[in-house]
Formats: C-alpha cells, sequence, structure tokens
C-alpha cells in the first residue's frame, strides 16, 4: 500500500514537473504571438500608467521620463533599421564603428523626442485604433490617439515581423504629432551627410544631444 503510494505520489511529481516544462516551452511561443496593436496598447497603457502615478513624472519631470521611455518602449525599437532608414545610403558605406555612433546619438534623440510628447500627458488615456486590412508584416501601422483635455495627440507606430522564434514585432518609425520621425530626420542626415559626410552628422547629433541634454 506504501509502495503504491509512493508510486502515485511520484506520478503527480512527475506530472507537476511536466506541466510546468510544458508551460516554460510554450510561453515564448505564446509571447510572440501577441499582435501589433496589443503589443503598442500594452506598453503605451503601461508607460502612460507609471506616468501617472508618479508624481515627478506627472509633472512632467523630463530626466526620469526619458529613463521610463528607454525602459519601457525602446526594447521594443529596431534602432539599426531606424538608423539605415533615416540615414539613407551612406550608411551602407559607413565603418562599423560610425554605424555604432551614429546609432547611439539617434537613440537618445528619439527617446527625447518622444518623451517630449509623453511629458505632456496627465489624465489622458491612448485610444489605439484597428488594424487596417492588407497591411504587410514589413511594413504595418498602428495608429492610436492620446486623448484628454485639449486636442487629441497622434502618436502612431510602424512595425515589422521580426524574423525568426521569439523576436516578435518591432517598431522602427514613429509618428508624433504628424510627422513620421524617419522622413523629417532623412532630409536633415542627407544634408548634414552631404555638407561633411557622416562623420560631421553623428558631431552634430552628438552636440545637438548635449544642447539638448542641459537643464533650460
Amino acid at each position: 500500500m506504501k509502495t503504491t503510494s509512493l508510486m502515485s505520489l511520484a506520478r503527480r511529481r512527475g506530472l507537476i514537473a511536466t506541466a510546468f516544462a510544458l508551460s516554460a516551452a510554450l510561453m515564448p511561443a505564446w509571447a510572440a504571438e501577441e499582435a501589433p496593436d496589443a503589443l503598442i496598447k500594452r506598453i503605451t497603457n503601461d508607460t502612460l500608467d507609471l506616468i501617472k502615478a508618479d508624481k515627478s513624472l506627472r509633472s512632467g519631470d523630463l530626466s526620469k521620463i526619458i529613463q521610463l521611455v528607454d525602459a519601457k518602449l525602446m526594447p521594443h525599437v529596431n534602432f539599426r533599421r531606424m538608423t539605415a532608414l533615416a540615414t539613407g545610403p551612406a550608411w551602407r558605406k559607413a565603418t562599423p564603428e560610425q554605424q555604432k555612433r551614429l546609432q547611439d546619438e539617434f537613440k537618445i534623440l528619439l527617446v527625447r523626442t518622444y518623451s517630449g510628447a509623453l511629458s505632456q500627458v496627465s489624465d489622458q488615456v491612448v485610444v489605439v485604433k484597428p488594424l487596417r486590412a492588407g497591411q504587410e508584416d514589413k511594413n504595418l501601422v498602428v495608429n492610436t490617439e492620446v486623448r484628454g483635455k485639449g486636442d487629441p495627440i497622434q502618436l502612431d507606430y510602424r512595425l515589422e515581423k521580426t524574423p525568426g522564434e521569439g523576436a516578435g514585432w518591432m517598431i522602427f518609425d514613429l509618428n508624433v504629432l504628424g510627422v513620421w520621425l524617419i522622413e523629417n530626420y532623412r532630409t536633415q542626415f542627407t544634408k548634414e551627410i552631404n555638407a561633411g559626410g557622416i562623420d560631421a552628422l553623428i558631431a552634430s547629433l552628438a552636440l545637438r544631444n548635449k544642447a539638448n541634454a542641459k537643464p533650460a
């Protein structure tokens, strides 16, 4: 009887262990299946909820908002593709070191741009609009509005389904207040590159970021 009970207990423990193993194996697949509009809704609502719950964030503390955006949104951004698209043909001619420096400076600039939009948040809510039918996985747009007092703030995201298991959706362009960032910056970057090359663009971005970091 005791042997039977021990065998039964061992089976139950084995089933529990198997269930945990299966759930652990299935979790990355489940996460990868998150729809692009669901992803945007989750990360933007999480960000807004944290702003509303923190007095310094709610008062528009830009340095803390930048830290929040860097932690919440930026892991879902394909910076390499974003920087390459904004730089244009010159990206392919840049050395790996130049590409890294350019990507690093561009990231700082983007974080501050997005954070500046969020610094206006008080009691707003994010409304994610239904996805338009027929969009491709390589260029899919999720339209959102930040609604509250005054006019709604347009904040749209262009995403791509990245290859590889568990990669999921990644953002590679942002529309802040009606302006797509890549298109806007590509015009500026082309002028800088034509005037002084890729190093001149890197130096210009570094100078701009340094100036923006100074308290107003």
